[in-house]
């Protein structure tokens, strides 16, 4: 066995790093705990990273469009606040449209329902004395139940009396989480500008710091995987909101085809909730379902079989391709990514793995590809 210099120091690293993974284990909870006080602590600024990647898609596509090729001092100066600007704002008109057209119409469903409320009951008391005249056994059980109101009674004063205490401190502790939130979002938004506003200044200076303190071969591959995550994640970003303003307008069409009630609103909101992938429009049609349920039952039923044709179209024939197209990864790959991040992280997992497995993907293709060139294996041979 060669124990030369070299050698030495990777069995050291290897024994080193063996242990810091046992004591890790050991001592599991802990670690966990550790972790989730550092996310903690840096939640404003991982919060301000993604807030920043999202406003640099359309900030980028801005300035291409207003400002090209112009090199004029003036024009240099305000070409970045003035697109920031204009990309918040944009933002913040589709997040205000969303809520003008979705809310009022969700909060005139609960009107209908506490109107209709009364005459609901009736009809079910109608049917109670009705069905009670054919079975008589269902009136001897209606009879039966007897309710102890005085100890119902007693319940709810020992209830509110005992929920006091707790009531106030739910109070308090939502109003510091309130501002809490409040203080992470503003750090995050500040964060956020900053990195937009000097992004080719920290690129600059990131890789200032890979060079220097890494071999220039490690280097070049550290920046290599760093343009293709930065492109695969843009590109994702992109065709996610393309996606979802496709399966608004084709939701919207084909409400307006169907003669369903509260075309717009329905439509506009599963297009927002679509841009959560692949079942982020089955949310979306909950929510529409219940709207038009309100107004005509009937046709919420066939709305809820029209929206699992359209997501079923939409799911396995034109979010796998295009979204794979864009990013590198075939659509089985698209729809094991969305599983397997929804399973372990949630909508977030949803929305991050997809761009990730592509890069994987991307990575470990182009490691078997040069290994297979390096052993002269002739493509042929593979097939």
């Amino acid at each position: 066995m060669d124990l030369s210099g070299k050698n030495v120091k990777k069995i050291l690293f290897i024994i080193f790093v063996s242990i810091i993974f046992y004591s890790a284990l050991q001592n599991l909870y802990s670690v966990i705990d550790f972790a989730k006080r550092i996310t903690g602590l840096l939640s404003p600024f991982i919060i301000g990273a993604i807030i920043a990647f999202i406003l640099n898609v359309p900030m980028k596509a801005l300035e291409n469009i207003f400002f090209p090729s112009s090199r004029k001092p003036i024009v240099q100066k305000i070409r970045r606040p003035a697109c920031l600007l204009l990309s918040v704002i944009l933002i913040l008109s589709i997040i205000f449209l969303v809520a003008f057209l979705v809310i009022p119409e969700i909060i005139g469903t609960f009107a209908i329902i506490k109107n209709n409320a009364p005459l609901f009951f009736a009809r079910i008391q109608q049917w109670i004395e009705k069905w009670s005249v054919q079975l008589p056994e269902l009136k001897q059980w209606i009879t039966s139940l007897q309710l102890n109101w005085e100890k119902i009674a007693t319940s709810v004063a020992n209830f509110l009396k005992s929920g006091t205490s707790t009531v106030i401190g739910s109070a308090f502790t939502a109003v510091s989480s309130i501002f809490s939130g409040t203080f992470t979002m503003a750090i995050s938004l500040i964060f956020a500008f900053y990195i937009l506003t000097a992004k080719e200044k920290l690129t600059y200076q990131a890789k200032k710091l890979i060079y220097a303190y890494l071999p220039e071969n490690k280097a070049d591959r550290v920046a290599y995987v760093s343009r293709l995550s930065y492109k695969t994640f843009h590109s994702f970003v992109t065709i996610q909101f393309t996606e979802a303003i496709i399966l608004g307008s084709l939701c919207f069409i084909g409400m307006l085809i169907l003669r369903f009630p509260h075309a717009m609103t329905v439509s506009v909101l599963i297009g927002f909730t679509a841009l959560i992938p692949l079942v982020g429009a089955f949310i979306g049609a909950a929510a529409g379902a219940f709207i038009i349920l309100m107004v005509a039952p009937i046709k919420a039923l066939w709305f809820i079989v029209f929206i699992i044709v359209l997501q079923q179209i939409e799911g396995n024939l034109i979010y796998p391709r295009v979204v794979g197209n864009s990013i590198g990864l075939p659509a089985i790959w698209v729809f094991v990514a969305v599983i397997l991040g929804g399973s372990i992280f949630g909508v977030f997992g949803m929305l991050l793995f997809v761009p990730l497995c592509s890069v994987i993907y991307n990575l470990t293709r182009e490691m078997v590809t040069s290994r297979l060139r390096n052993k002269n294996i002739e493509e042929e041979k593979l097939r």
